[in-house]
């Protein structure tokens, strides 16, 4: 088993979006990369979704897997994402992250509904730095593609591009797409939020594809 993708789906941390889960990974498994959904727990503080995030990446280890890709949008980014820069164990680090629309910060911008499960009652302003993605960045972390609408009302773009500056300033490899129209939730994409080609680029790129010789 060589690669296998996790998909995180959103919902504030209360919920799994449904079409933020099973349609993106089969969208993964038409590209031929083995993916499933985990249903992180919901509605309980931190470290509750973080720690199972990392138990499961270090039960694919165990499995064989020797490469992890975790997929999160909204607060299935922010999952996502704070495994990637804050591993439960070594084994529990992701090789590479694509986050959509994701909650990054809880200290500027913040995600009232993430922030408000995350916290419980421990909400401070060291607890919200320490949760918050573009304050864990550093050097060893893995490659990102990350996507975004200008127009997001839920999730402020200023999020994701906290998030480019903060992996821009490690010298971290990622991508980070913008698009004009496109609000928050589209999952796989829409009109104007064609994130889905780029990424596969990426992914190619990434040796997560196996890449066709032509005949």
């Amino acid at each position: 088993m060589p690669g296998h993708a996790l998909v995180l789906p959103g919902g504030s941390y209360r919920s799994h979006a449904p079409h933020e889960a099973d349609p993106v990974a089969d969208w993964l498994g038409s590209l031929g990369i083995p993916a499933s959904v985990f249903r992180y727990p919901l509605g309980q503080p931190h470290p509750a979704a973080h720690a199972a995030v990392g138990a499961r990446i270090a039960d694919l280890r165990r499995a064989g897997v020797e490469r992890v890709l975790l997929v999160g949008f909204s607060a299935g980014g922010h999952a996502a994402g704070l495994a990637a820069l804050d591993a439960v164990v070594p084994t529990a680090r992701p090789d590479a992250v694509i986050l959509g629309y994701p909650v990054v910060s809880l200290t500027r911008h913040s995600h009232q509904g993430s922030s408000e499960v995350l916290l419980g009652g421990r909400d401070t302003d060291e607890n919200r730095s320490a949760l918050s993605l573009e304050a864990r960045v550093t050097a060893d972390a893995p490659p990102f593609f990350v996507f975004h609408s200008l127009d997001d009302e839920k999730v402020p773009v200023e999020h994701s591009l906290l998030l480019s500056e903060a992996l821009r300033r490690e010298r971290v490899a990622h991508e980070l797409h913008l698009y004009p129209v496109g609000g928050h939730g589209c999952a796989l994409g829409g009109p104007g939020v064609d994130w889905t080609a780029p990424c596969e680029r990426w992914l190619r790129d990434g040796a997560w594809i196996e890449k066709t010789i032509p005949g």
